[in-house]
């Protein structure tokens, strides 16, 4: 029951943590509270995880400390390490779309060769193992549900708060605060936003439909699909958009991104089609039915004076919506916040007020774009913390 280094984790981050001591030669044992290892390494991407971001650097990551926070670990385990242990265990893979690389097959082969790694540094894996408390005399001393464990090192890899339906808690933040470590705020991050009733009723006409949009708030922009649901609006861009979003902030949605439609509608001003006809050329019928009723009434292009069509343009390229809430941590894919940044030590994710006492993964306040990125942060700072416990 005496250890070198014990994780508390049994996802991405601790993984990788647990494989890197391993091959030191350090005595590693990872607690798991749920049945199996890397639960949301399974679930992810569709079931192909999207393992990593070929393009992942500091500026894909939000957190409230230092921007320069992430840089060493991201620079000293990168995508190409990654993608080289990928390979290493022959996992066919292939890129979606701006970087985003995904199993071909299935996720399981991930955590098999997680698990396979973790095999050859002789790591213990103890499933199903609860943890009641983390102490610290002499040595760290773990409280769990198979007895008392103790080591000299102890890693908080137990994530966020999202998925709680795969067994999330809030267990790392705990310890954190028992050991008087700084917390930033948490909320649900990349995730799906709700509207108030009269505009869910809106979304909810158009639910299925997918459009291609800029999606921007004072703060940032993303290019990419919006999906609408019965309760509001979803996709990667709404999602991305979800982490830079402060209460009660309106988004705006370009519907027409690398477009001008002023120039569009001008070209068929000697033309008797209706406003809802000639959108329709870019746009979903449904949609443009929908939004014509709520924005604008829909009549032949030449009828509007230039203004109105300025008006009109204005709103296509800027249509505000009003988001009530978010779905919360039910269905956001990470969490924001977490343990403060300045607690931690950028290269080793060591505490710097508590000796051996380390967090590394989504438990810190460092959260990355959709896309992989996410699992880069994972994987980087497993490493970086494996390379010192």
């Amino acid at each position: 029951m005496n250890y070198d280094v014990i994780v508390i984790g049994g996802g991405a981050a601790g993984l990788m943590c647990a494989i890197e001591a391993g091959k030191r030669g350090r005595r590693v044992v990872v607690l798991e509270h749920a049945e199996r290892i890397g639960k949301k390494i399974l679930i992810s991407g569709g079931g192909r995880c999207n393992f990593t971001n070929v393009g992942a650097t500091a500026a894909n990551y939000i957190t409230r400390g230092s921007p320069h926070f992430c840089k060493s670990a991201l620079a000293r385990f990168a995508p190409a390490d990654f993608i080289a242990l990928v390979e290493k265990h022959r996992i066919a893979y292939h890129e979606k779309k701006l970087g985003q690389l995904f199993c071909d097959t299935s996720s399981r082969e991930i955590v098999a060769m997680l698990e396979a790694e973790c095999a050859a540094a002789k790591v213990e894996i103890r499933l199903n193992c609860r943890v009641a408390e983390v102490q610290k005399s002499d040595r760290f001393q773990v409280d769990t549900s198979v007895g008392v464990l103790t080591a000299d090192s102890v890693v908080l890899a137990t994530g966020g708060l999202s998925f709680p339906n795969l067994g999330a808690t809030d267990f790392g933040y705990r310890v954190a605060e028992r050991f008087e470590l700084k917390m930033v705020a948490r909320k649900p991050g990349l995730v799906p936003l709700t509207f108030a009733e009269r505009d869910r009723s809106f979304c909810s006409e158009l639910s299925g439909i997918s459009l291609d949009v800029v999606a921007r708030v004072a703060s940032a922009e993303f290019r990419e699909n919006i999906l609408f649901t019965h309760r509001g609006v979803s996709g990667p861009a709404i999602l991305q958009i979800s982490n830079y979003r402060v209460a009660d902030e309106a988004v705006l949605l370009n519907l027409f991104p690398g477009k001008n439609v002023r120039q569009l509608l001008e070209q068929h001003r000697a033309e008797s089609k209706e406003l809802s006809t000639v959108l329709c050329q870019w746009l979903p019928q449904r949609f443009v039915q929908t939004w014509c009723e709520q924005n604008v009434k829909t009549q032949p292009v030449k009828r509007y004076s230039p203004r109105e069509l300025d008006a009109i343009a204005s709103q296509l390229h800027a249509w505000k919506i009003q988001p009530a809430g978010d779905e919360g941590y039910a269905k956001a894919e990470v969490t924001l916040g977490g343990i403060d940044t300045n607690e931690l030590s950028s290269k080793t994710m060591e505490a710097r007020s508590v000796p051996g006492l380390f967090f590394i993964g989504e438990v810190v306040d460092l959260t990355g774009w959709l896309g992989g990125y996410n699992f880069q942060w994972a994987w980087a700072s497993g490493f970086a913390a494996g390379q010192e416990v």
